[in-house]
């Protein structure tokens, strides 16, 4: 296949991997932690190694399998039309469901550098809607512009949070991480909780797993992409909310909004805090355009298959899926606007709940198909598989009965679509020829 049908090459796929992992959760996630003192380090390095783990298991299934739509061309590999179809589903649901929340966190972001542009619910609703549609119509130009835009946001956001991590190094204080677990829960309670927790800032660690046909030289460039890609994202991650727990008080971080930006206006001034702000609206940004890539390519590739309509397949004169990119958007758009008259932190932490649900079955079933698909791996691969399969259904009963329901509740709704798909499919095979 020419260059100009695989747009994307090494640099593009890593920062497709980097963007979509690091997006709000590194600018959250320290006010969340704050209870758990340096004791959630125990958890960050349980979420990162099964992270790595994850991203083992899925660079060695690009290379067995390097066509688009990543996990559901695993899944329908390895267990059939009906498994393909219903992790392509899940997939499909988790990143519309993420795409409203990343929107709503950058519509946070840019209110914490202007306040005017989210000063009522309403003006909150149309920022984060039109970060979407923007980052919409930039897909809509192709593949490659989407691919620059990813690499521009990417360095963008990763450059600052880099310097400020080894910066902060400096005015860290050692009194801040005592106790050590000022929790006082249970061990295993801590690590399991912030494991939890912390799972939000590692979804995306396939993302260049999903437009594989579109990657030069997939079979190489995937695979080293994802390793690479969630090792630069999640000790980023690690070593930014590390330094912000050890910079505020502990009562001062639980209560604030913006811990990174406080912590560096107390130690820069106030236009270093402005300018977190402005890094964390970029990395929300630079997340949602990554995740509005992906959105439309697992329903083209269950399409191209006969598993979702055709028309999820069809692509525009740009090489675009323009009907999947269109109507996850309108999705997205629905699950905001129909919840814009609650806080932003409340429509958040909504659309978080519904995208880490629907994320965390295609990661168990692209494990289990990895097994399947490689029967005669070595002992160091099955252990490494065994880990990873273990950490994501771990990870699923840990997210909790809530998102669990609503889990099984997105999976049942794809029903009826699967079988009018079946219905169809079958009615076409009985059919006498013309």
């Amino acid at each position: 296949m020419s260059t100009n049908a695989r747009p994307l090459g090494l640099w593009t796929a890593i920062a497709l991997v980097v963007g979509s992992m690091i997006g709000s959760g590194v600018f959250l996630l320290p006010a969340t932690l704050a209870s758990f003192g340096a004791a959630s380090l125990l958890g960050w390095g349980l979420t990162l190694a099964g992270a790595l783990l994850l991203a083992l298991v899925y660079s060695w299934l690009a290379r067995v399998n390097p066509a688009d739509g990543g996990a559901y061309a695993y899944a329908r590999q390895a267990f059939g039309d009906g498994a393909g179809f219903f992790v392509a589903w899940s997939y499909w649901t988790c990143t519309w469901c993420g795409n409203a929340a990343l929107a709503v966190a950058f519509a946070g972001s840019l209110g914490a550098v202007w306040p005017a542009a989210t000063a009522t619910p309403m003006r909150g609703a149309i920022s984060a809607l039109a970060a979407l549609w923007f980052c919409t119509l930039v897909n809509l130009a192709g593949l490659r512009e989407a691919g620059r835009m990813q690499i521009i946001t990417t360095i963008l956001k990763l450059v600052p949070l880099v310097l400020f991590g080894l910066l902060g190094l400096f005015w860290v204080k050692a009194s801040s991480y005592q106790p050590f677990n000022p929790s006082g829960q249970p061990w295993m309670t801590v690590t399991t909780t912030v494991a939890a927790l912390t799972l939000w800032a590692f979804l995306g660690l396939e993302a260049a797993t999903i437009p594989a046909g579109a990657i030069r030289d997939p079979e190489r460039t995937v695979p080293r992409a994802t390793i690479i890609g969630v090792l630069i994202a999640g000790l980023a991650t690690m070593l930014t909310c590390t330094v912000v727990i050890g910079l505020l008080p502990a009562d001062v971080l639980q209560k604030s909004a913006a811990p990174m930006a406080e912590a560096a206006s107390r130690l820069w001034g106030p236009m270093a805090g402005v300018g977190v702000g402005v890094v964390a609206t970029i990395s929300c940004f630079g997340a949602l355009n990554g995740w509005v890539l992906l959105q439309a390519q697992v329903p083209m590739a269950a399409a191209r298959d006969g598993l979702f309509p055709a028309v999820f397949s069809r692509l525009d004169q740009r090489g675009t899926p323009w009907f999947g990119l269109l109507l996850s958007t309108c999705l997205a758009t629905a699950l905001a606007a129909a919840n814009f008259s609650e806080s932003l932190v409340t429509l958040f932490k909504f659309s978080i709940l519904l995208s880490t649900a629907s994320a965390l079955l295609p990661y168990a079933v692209s494990v289990a198909a990895w097994f399947k698909m490689n029967p005669a791996s070595s002992i160091a691969a099955k252990l490494a598989g065994a880990g990873a399969l273990v950490y994501s259904l771990w990870a699923l009963i840990g997210t909790g009965s809530e998102a669990l329901i609503w889990g099984a509740g997105l999976l049942l709704a794809g029903l009826p679509i699967y079988l009018w798909q079946r219905r169809g499919a079958s009615m076409a095979a009985n059919s006498p020829p013309a």
